[in-house]
C-alpha cells in the first residue's frame, strides 16, 4: 500500500489508509538519507546546515501526529531538524533559505478534503523534489524498508539527529512585505479574505495585520485539528468562491481572495465579485515586475490566453511557456532566472521569493498594483479578457493516448507542440487553439481552449466534445 501514497509531485493519499504514522517514519527516514546524499554530491551555496531539515504542518487533524511521526523517522536517520510548527507551505520555502538548511518537509494536503493529507518535499534552496528529481528514490527507500531495520534505526540513540523549535513569523513577515507597496493617491483598499478554515487564517493576521492602506475583513479564519471546513478550500471550484463574492457584495471592498488550505495559492476577484483568471493576473503582474526590468524572462501556463505571450512580448520581456505543475515552473523559472512566472491553478512564482510560489506574496503584489493605481480592479483586467475561454473541462476516457493521438491526426495541418499533452493551435489563420492533457492519476482528459469570438469557441467545443469522451465535474 505504501507506493500508493506517492504521486507525481508530492506525497498525498487518505488517512489512515494507506497514509499513516508507519508510512509518515518511513518517508521522513527515506527522505533523510536522499537529502543527506544529495548534500554530500552538490552541496549548493547558500547550504549553510546541510545536516538540517525543516519541518511544518497545516492545522488538519491528522498533520500534527503525522509531523510526529515524520521528524522520528529523519532523526532516526541521522538528520537534525528544525520543527516550524504550523505554518503556510510557502513558509517552509522561506525557512529552508533563512536558515540554510538541506531540505524542508510540509504536512499538508493542500485542498484536498479533510480525509487527506501528505508531505511536499524540497530540497537544497527550496528547490522541488517530484517523481523525476528524487521522489522516486525516497520511494523505493521507503519501500526497501524491512521491519528490523525500522526498528533497529528507531532504537539506535547515538545514530538519533536534534531537533529544535522555531519561530520564524518576524523575518517571514519581514520578507512578504517586501513585495508591498502602500496604496498611493491618499487611497485606502478594503479587502474581502476567505480563509477557507486554512494556513491563510494564521498568514493573514501574522503578515498583514497593521500594514499601511488595508482594511481586511476575514471570514473561515478558524482553524484547527477540531475545525471543520466551511466549504473545500479549493478556491479553483466556482462553487468554493460564493462566500467570497457574496462577501465582497456585502461589505462593498475593492477585492477578494480566497485562499486554499496549505494557503500557497489564491483566487482574486474585483470589486464587482467577478472571479479573474490566473491567466489575466499573470499578464497584469507581468507589468509590474518587467516594468524595471525589461531584460528578463516571464514563466507562463501553457494553458494561459494568447493576451499572455503578447503582453510579455509588449513589455519587451521574453515569454516562456511552461507544462503545468509547480515542479516545472519552479525550474524554468530558477533556469531562466527569470523574473516571475503564473499558473492558471492559482500559484505564482517570484525571483526574489527563492524561484517559488507564495500566495502570501501574490496578494501582496495584487494589492500594490491595485492601491498604485487610481482604477478600479475590474478597469485593471478589462484589457487582458480579451479572448473567450472554455476554462478546464475535464472528460472520462480510458484509451487517454488514443484520444491525443487521433486528435493529432485529424489536426495534422495545424501547429502541433507536444509540451504537455498536446497543444493544437490554428489561431492565427483560423482563431482557435486549444490544449488537451491527460490525468496522471486519473482516467480523465483535460481540454482548455481559447477563440478569437465566442462563435468560434462555441463550433470548436461542439466539434471537440464529442472526440474526447464524458463531460465530467471535479470537486
Amino acid at each position: 500500500m505504501l507506493e500508493k501514497i506517492f504521486k507525481a509531485y508530492d506525497v498525498r493519499a487518505t488517512y489512515p489508509e494507506p497514509l499513516n504514522e508507519d508510512a509518515a517514519w518511513k518517508v521522513g527516514y527515506a527522505s533523510g538519507r536522499f537529502l543527506a546524499q544529495d548534500v554530500a554530491e552538490n552541496r549548493e551555496s547558500g547550504t549553510s546546515r546541510p545536516d538540517t531539515v525543516a519541518v511544518s504542518r497545516d492545522m488538519r487533524p491528522q498533520s500534527g501526529s503525522l509531523a510526529e511521526a515524520l521528524i522520528a523517522g529523519l532523526r532516526a536517520s541521522g538528520t537534525n531538524v528544525v520543527d516550524l510548527g504550523e505554518c503556510d507551505t510557502s513558509f517552509i520555502y522561506f525557512a529552508i533559505n533563512h536558515l540554510g538548511t538541506v531540505g524542508g518537509i510540509q504536512v499538508t494536503a493542500s485542498h484536498n478534503p479533510i480525509n487527506y493529507n501528505g508531505f511536499k518535499i524540497c530540497g537544497q534552496l527550496a528547490r522541488p523534489i517530484g517523481a523525476e528529481s528524487g521522489l522516486n528514490t525516497i520511494r523505493d527507500i521507503a519501500l526497501s524498508l524491512t521491519p528490523r531495520e525500522v526498528k533497529e534505526a528507531s532504537e539506535n540513540e547515538a545514530g538519533q539527529g536534534t531537533i529544535e523549535q522555531a519561530d520564524l513569523w518576524a523575518p517571514y513577515r519581514e520578507h512578504v512585505l517586501k513585495f508591498y507597496t502602500p496604496p498611493a493617491h491618499g487611497r485606502s483598499l478594503k479587502v474581502f479574505v476567505d480563509g477557507s478554515n486554512g494556513m491563510a487564517g494564521a498568514m493573514i493576521p501574522k503578515v498583514f495585520d497593521g500594514v499601511p492602506g488595508l482594511d481586511l475583513i476575514d471570514l473561515n479564519f478558524e482553524h484547527g485539528p477540531t475545525v471543520p471546513f466551511a466549504h473545500q478550500p479549493n478556491p479553483l471550484v466556482p462553487e468554493n468562491m460564493v462566500p467570497t463574492q457574496e462577501g465582497v457584495a456585502e461589505h462593498k471592498t475593492d477585492a477578494g481572495a480566497c485562499f486554499d488550505g496549505d494557503a500557497d495559492r489564491c483566487m482574486f476577484t474585483d470589486e464587482k465579485g467577478q472571479i479573474l483568471g490566473c491567466d489575466h493576473l499573470t499578464a497584469l503582474l507581468a507589468r509590474h515586475f518587467v516594468k524595471e526590468n525589461a531584460d528578463t524572462t516571464v514563466i507562463y501556463d501553457l494553458r494561459s490566453s494568447k493576451i499572455v505571450e503578447k503582453t510579455i512580448t509588449d513589455l519587451g520581456a521574453r515569454p516562456q511557456k511552461c507544462r503545468v505543475g509547480h515542479v516545472y515552473m519552479k525550474q524554468a523559472l530558477r533556469q531562466t532566472q527569470g523574473i516571475f512566472g503564473g499558473e492558471l491553478s492559482g500559484h505564482f512564482y517570484f525571483r526574489d521569493n527563492f524561484y517559488t510560489d507564495s500566495g502570501a506574496i501574490a496578494f501582496a503584489s495584487v494589492l500594490s498594483v491595485l492601491g498604485q493605481s487610481d482604477k478600479t480592479l475590474s478597469e485593471l483586467i478589462a484589457p487582458f479578457q480579451v479572448y473567450p475561454q472554455s476554462g478546464e473541462i475535464n472528460f472520462e476516457v480510458e484509451d487517454k493516448a488514443g484520444v491525443i493521438e487521433t486528435l493529432r491526426e485529424k489536426y495534422a495541418d495545424a501547429h502541433i507542440d507536444d509540451l504537455d499533452g498536446v497543444t493544437i493551435d490554428c489561431f492565427d489563420d483560423k482563431g482557435w487553439w486549444f490544449n488537451v492533457r491527460a490525468s496522471n492519476t486519473e482516467p480523465l482528459l483535460r481540454l482548455n481552449a481559447e477563440a478569437k469570438d465566442d462563435q468560434q469557441l462555441q463550433q470548436l467545443l461542439s466539434e471537440l466534445k464529442p472526440m474526447l469522451g464524458k463531460e465530467t465535474v471535479e470537486h
